[in-house]
């Protein structure tokens, strides 16, 4: 369409008022700069497990059905799985018939819940640095993202802070725990004291918990689905694309209670139809077969985080930093520049070719940080620390 006035085409304002990830935007200038490496794109370095390759060569081969759609909420055994999944890990029951649906990936559970919940003009509440994408899909969904900026000294909850942002307009707060980009994991007294908020305020809480597997330091953080008296409005979202090496997969999964589910799988029918037969057939083999891949990539992870804080530690004078605690990103401030972080992120890979992500992209208690990400090698890790350091000792303008 365009507009008859002027010649120029017109677009809805929602898609105007979305940007293109950060993450992305700093993957597509980084391949125009040869030999970069990368403390970008959260994607770690571990192939897809044998036992997942194998289930699913074998289905190619052996079962028909597999170039075909699943039921749009997802193949009844991955569902069954899920729902004992969460039965086992969080001691919540779901049923698998009405309150399980399979999504393209946690992104799509994310957005098909929040366009499910959010009307133009309701307010959010974002714990802010928070997941970019977040951010971007409350806006595709006529939302307000309202920030609320974690504890800086820990990256914890301010649950006062949270209290004074919810207003007659609050919809909903989306929880990422644990978290990305700070790798922060809220203590259980704290999403305790938030599902309070939800149930006082009638709030959705919408829950990402596409990294509950990947904890250091202490138990799997608690789920806001586990409080019985708020599980009605909270939407539990979560991925198979870190814990099992399935980015590319492309498959993910929802939880709620059955009747918001059914609006979900309204807005997941309305979008994708299903996620990808081959894709859930991969689902079900990771969560049937073999843990020790997950065990193996938490211990390898844990080791790349000590990497990454030593690398840190010894540029004391130029980052400041929270130490994770889950995920694989740390969220560094840095003391060398006072320009802002998409300006020091664009001059660190144009200059030293190296790939980080500007931190102003979580929210604006992420500006002044550059996130890192330890999901790569160890090689990979000491090459791009061997850059900024020495990129850094070079006069840098401020």
């Amino acid at each position: 369409m365009t507009d008859s006035r002027s010649g120029a085409a017109r677009f809805s304002r929602r898609v105007a008022s979305i940007s293109m990830s950060a993450t992305k935007y700093m993957a597509v200038l980084a391949s125009r700069v040869p030999d970069s490496v990368s403390l970008g794109q959260g994607v770690p370095s571990f192939p897809t497990p044998p036992h997942v390759l194998e289930a699913v060569a074998a289905a190619l081969h052996n079962e028909p059905v597999i170039g075909r759609y699943t039921l749009q909420s997802g193949m009844p055994p991955l569902r069954r799985a899920i729902a004992e999944m969460s039965r086992e890990s969080l001691g919540v029951a779901v049923d698998p018939e009405t309150e399980v649906g399979i999504t393209v990936g946690a992104m799509e559970g994310l957005l098909a819940s929040i366009l499910t919940v959010i009307e133009r003009g309701d307010e959010v509440i974002l714990p802010s640095p928070t997941y970019a994408s977040h951010i971007e899909q409350v806006l595709l969904a006529e939302g307000i993202p309202v920030f609320v900026p974690l504890r800086a000294d820990d990256w914890g909850l301010d649950l006062e802070a949270i209290a004074n942002a919810i207003t007659e307009r609050t919809r909903a707060v989306i929880l990422c725990n644990p978290g990305n980009p700070t790798g922060t994991v809220f203590a259980d007294a704290d999403v305790e004291a938030l599902c309070d908020l939800a149930q006082a305020h009638d709030l959705w809480i919408i829950s990402d918990e596409t990294y509950d597997f990947l904890v250091y330091d202490d138990a799997p953080p608690k789920s806001p689905a586990c409080r019985e008296a708020v599980r009605p409005r909270v939407i539990t979202v979560g991925s198979f694309s870190k814990k099992y090496a399935l980015t590319g997969w492309r498959v993910g999964w929802v939880t709620a209670a059955e009747p918001v589910m059914a609006q979900i799988m309204k807005v997941h029918d309305a979008t994708a139809i299903c996620a990808p037969t081959p894709s859930q057939v991969a689902a079900l083999a990771a969560l049937n077969g073999p843990q020790d891949c997950v065990r193996d990539m938490r211990r390898i992870l844990a080791e790349r985080r000590e990497q990454c804080c030593r690398r840190l530690d010894a540029l004391a004078d130029h980052f400041t930093y929270v130490r994770p605690r889950g995920a694989f990103y740390i969220m560094a401030r840095y003391r060398f520049s006072q320009k802002s972080s998409r300006q020091v992120a664009e001059q660190m890979l144009n200059e030293a070719g190296v790939i980080t992500i500007p931190g102003g992209s979580f929210g604006p208690n992420g500006e002044g940080h550059l996130r890192l990400s330890f999901g790569g090698t160890e090689s990979e890790i000491d090459a791009a620390f061997d850059r900024i350091e020495h990129w850094l000792q070079r006069p840098v303008s401020s």
